[in-house]
Order: C-alpha cells, then structure tokens, then sequence
C-alpha cells in the first residue's frame, strides 16, 4: 500500500527555517529518523520510507508554495496513489503556535498552496494535518510573517514538535484518519 505524504514549503535558502516552510521541515524531519535522504526529482524532491508493509513517499515540491498542486498531481498519477492515501503537511495561521491538528477535508483558509492544490483536483475532500504558526502578525503584514523566520523560543520547540507530527503521519499510514484523529487531535 502507498502513501503520498507532501509537505508544502518553497524552494531555496531564504526561505529555510520560515513559518511558511514547516512542511519541508517536518518531512526533513522524518526522514532523517527514517535514516533516508531526499533526491531531486520531477516536481520536487522525493524518499521512500517503508512503514510496516507499507510505502510513504515524502515530496517536497519544487514548484514553490502557490503551485503545490501540480506537483501533488504528476506523483500521484505516477505512482498511482489515490486521494485517500494522501496528506498534506502545511502551516496554519488560524491555529495557535505548535498546535498539530489533523483534518479530513475543509476549505483552502486563504492559504495559496492549498488553494492551489484545491483548483488541481477540482475539490477540497483531502486529508492535512495542520501545524499552527499563530497570527501575531501587524494588519496587512501576514505575507512577512509567514515568510520570516522563527523566533528563538518557537525554534527551540520545533524538533519536539516536528517529533509528534511523524508520529501523527505514521498513525495515519498505519490506522487511518478517524483513529489518528481521535488519538492526536486536541492533545
């Protein structure tokens, strides 16, 4: 059974270690507990983690923030991954910072990768878990601040929170959405 676990972020070094990256982050994460290395690929940078049986593959597309759908589509046609089986890993403004919560479907919330990811595939029913990156922001300054980097004491709790959210994807791999919901949701 195949997963496609996609972490949204954009390419490039100034935008490492930014709020708008925790996809990338998150992936970078378990992949190096999964003692695997990303690769350039089409659309995006890729590694195979097997899991119990089963096959997630992690991407990290290239194809910067506002076009993530069409590299979540050209892997899932690739691979032949139904929507089901697939996550995706992205910031959230609406939830306070370090907050995981995982959801079935649900609108883009203004957010332009999802947004894109919804006009590719024509529909909002695919599973995320969202990381909360908090809204202090001034009026009219949310692009700097999902760009900016973190402060020194949300960088400190990253690794642990980057811990859980592998722990939250694996459950999802393993158990699926409803009981990894139950589990992890609001704890």
């Amino acid at each position: 059974m195949k997963y496609l676990i996609v972490g949204l972020g954009n390419i490039g070094v100034e935008y490492q270690d930014t709020r708008h990256n925790i996809g990338f982050t998150i992936l970078d994460a378990f992949a190096k507990a999964s003692n695997v290395f990303f690769t350039e690929n089409r659309y995006g940078a890729t590694c195979n983690v097997k899991l119990k049986g089963r096959t997630l593959i992690l991407l990290k597309p290239s194809t910067f923030m506002n076009l993530s759908g069409n590299a979540l589509r050209y892997w899932m046609q690739k691979e032949k991954i139904e929507i089901e089986n697939v996550l995706i890993v992205v910031d959230d403004l609406a939830l306070p910072y370090g907050t995981l919560r995982l959801k079935p479907k649900g609108s883009d919330a203004g957010h332009n990768g999802l947004k894109n990811i919804q006009d590719v595939l024509g529909h909002n029913n695919y599973n995320r878990l969202r990381f909360g990156i908090g809204s202090d922001y001034l009026r009219g300054r949310q692009v700097d601040y999902v760009l900016s980097k973190w402060i020194p004491e949300q960088a400190s709790v990253i690794p642990e929170r980057c811990e859980r959210a592998v722990d939250i994807i694996q459950s999802f791999c393993l158990t699926g959405m409803e009981l990894t919901m139950t589990q992890f949701n609001g704890k």
